[in-house]
C-alpha cells in the first residue's frame, strides 16, 4: 500500500539511475573503442640489460638500479634513475611537459622585469632547436667535435621484429659548466612515420655513456627496412630547463643488410640540422611593438598544412605562446583549441608590456600543438622569433619589427621539429 507519490518518486530515481548506468557503460566502451583505434600497427619491447620491459604496462615512477661497467669490465653501480620509456606515443616534449589545456581567453601580461633574471645566455651560447644551450664554435668554418654512437641493428624474420641496440657513446660535449660533464640520453624515432619514439634512460655526469638497451618493433616486413631511416636524438637531460640537443645521427636502412645476422655500426654524432627536418606545417603570426607605450602585441592569425596527428587524418591544433628574456621563460599563454582541422585559423591576440631597452633581449616562441583529451598534448611544431631565432625568416621579422615601430608586421614561417 504505497502512495502514489512515492512510487512516482522510486520510479523516477530507478528511471535516472537507470540511465546514468546505462550513460556510464557505453561511455566506458567508447573510451576502450578509441585505445585500441590507436594502438600503433606494431609495438616494441624494451629490453635493459637483459630484462624484458613491456611498455603498455610501465609508469613513469618505475624505479629501476642503473648499472655501468667500467673499462675493465666490472659492474658498477651508479645510483638509482627514473626509466625514461614512452609507449611509441610519447610527445617530444622537454622539461616542460604536457600544456594543462587551452585558455578560454587572452589577457594582457605584466612582464616581471625588475626581477633577478639570473640565469641568461653569455655571448657565446645560444639557444638550440630544443630551446637548449650549446657553445658556438669561434669561427663558422670551425667543426664542433660533438662525438659517437654505438649500437646495432638485427632482424627476427620468424617474428618479423627490428632489433636496435642502442650501446654507448664516447666524447660527447660538456653541456653542464658546474659539473664539467653532461647527463646524457637518447632518443630514438622510427622515420618517416614517427610513429614510435622510445627514449633510453638517463646516465648522470658522464661524457661516455653505456646505455646498453634493447627496442624491439614487431611488426615490420623485411621488404620495408629499405624505406625507413633510424633517427636518433642525443640530449643532455636538465632538471631546471629544457633538455640540451649535443646532436643527432641519422641512419637510412637502406644501406644496411641485417638479413645475414646483427650489423653494429658506430655513427658521428652531427649537429641537428634544422633544415632537413620534415615539413611540420607553417603558422602566420603578426607582431608589433608601441615604443610610447612600451607594448608588444602579438597575434596568431592562423596556420596551415599542418601534420595529422589524430587516426582521423585531422588534428586539434592550438598555440602556446612563450616569452623569454635571455634564456627565463616570464609569460606564457594558450589559444583555443581548433576542432578537427590541419589549417586552423586563430585571430587571437596577446599583449606584453616590454621596456625599450630589454628588447635586443626578449624572445618569443610558438609551440603549435594538438590537443588530445585521452592521452599527452604532443607538439606538432616551433617558431622563435627575436633574439634566439634560428631562421633566417624570423631575424628578418623581428628586424622588421623593431625598425618599424607601431607598425603591424604578419608572415608566414615553417614550423621546425621541437
Amino acid at each position: 500500500d504505497v502512495s502514489p507519490v512515492v512510487a512516482g518518486l522510486i520510479g523516477a530515481t530507478v528511471l535516472v539511475v537507470s540511465v546514468s548506468v546505462t550513460v556510464f557503460v557505453w561511455t566506458c566502451c567508447h573510451q576502450q573503442a578509441e585505445k585500441k583505434h590507436k594502438t600503433p600497427p606494431y609495438k616494441f619491447i624494451h629490453m635493459l640489460k637483459g630484462i624484458s620491459i613491456y611498455p603498455e604496462t610501465l609508469s613513469n615512477k618505475k624505479k629501476i638500479n642503473r648499472i655501468r661497467r667500467d673499462k675493465n669490465g666490472t659492474p658498477k653501480e651508479t645510483g638509482r634513475g627514473n626509466l625514461l620509456v614512452d609507449a611509441a606515443e610519447s610527445g617530444l616534449i622537454g622539461s616542460d611537459k604536457a600544456p594543462d589545456g587551452p585558455n578560454v581567453a587572452p589577457h594582457v601580461d605584466q612582464l616581471p622585469i625588475k626581477v633577478d633574471y639570473g640565469d641568461e645566455l653569455s655571448p657565446d651560447q645560444s639557444l638550440t632547436p630544443g630551446g637548449s644551450k650549446t657553445s658556438s664554435p669561434s669561427s663558422p668554418g670551425d667543426d664542433v667535435m660533438l662525438g659517437e654512437l654505438t649500437f646495432s641493428v638485427d632482424y627476427n624474420f620468424p617474428k618479423k621484429a627490428l632489433v636496435v641496440t642502442i650501446q654507448e657513446a664516447h666524447g660527447l660535449p660538456v653541456m653542464d659548466e658546474h659539473t664539467q660533464s653532461s647527463d646524457p640520453y637518447i632518443k630514438m624515432t622510427i622515420l618517416p612515420d614517427k610513429r614510435h619514439r622510445v627514449k633510453t634512460r638517463v646516465l648522470r655526469k658522464t661524457l661516455d655513456p653505456v646505455f646498453d638497451e634493447t627496442f624491439t618493433f614487431y611488426g615490420i616486413p623485411y621488404s620495408q627496412l629499405q624505406d625507413l631511416v633510424l633517427h636518433f636524438l642525443v640530449l643532455s637531460f636538465d632538471r631546471f630547463s629544457r633538455d640540451d640537443v649535443i646532436g643527432e645521427v641519422m641512419v637510412p636502412l637502406a644501406g644496411v643488410d641485417p638479413s645475414t645476422g646483427k650489423v653494429q655500426l658506430t655513427r658521428e654524432i652531427l649537429k641537428r640540422n634544422i633544415q632537413k627536418c620534415i615539413s611540420r606545417g607553417e603558422l602566420q603570426v603578426s607582431l608589433s611593438y608601441q615604443p610610447v607605450a612600451q607594448r608588444m602585441t602579438v597575434v596568431v592569425l592562423k596556420a596551415r598544412h599542418l601534420p595529422k596527428m589524430d587516426i582521423t587524418g585531422l588534428s586539434d591544433p592550438y598555440v602556446k605562446v612563450n616569452v623569454y628574456y635571455g634564456r627565463k621563460r616570464i609569460a606564457k599563454k594558450k589559444t583555443h583549441v581548433k576542432k578537427c582541422t590541419l589549417n586552423p585559423v586563430f585571430n587571437e591576440s596577446f599583449i606584453y608590456d616590454i621596456p625599450v631597452d630589454l628588447l635586443p633581449d626578449i624572445s618569443i616562441e610558438f609551440l603549435v600543438i594538438d590537443f588530445d583529451r585521452t592521452t599527452k598534448n604532443e607538439v606538432v611544431g616551433r617558431l622563435i622569433l627575436g633574439a634566439h631565432s634560428i631562421t633566417a625568416g624570423g631575424v628578418e621579422h623581428w628586424r622588421e619589427v623593431c625598425e618599424n615601430p607601431r607598425k603591424p608586421v604578419a608572415k608566414w614561417h615553417s614550423l621546425s621539429e621541437y
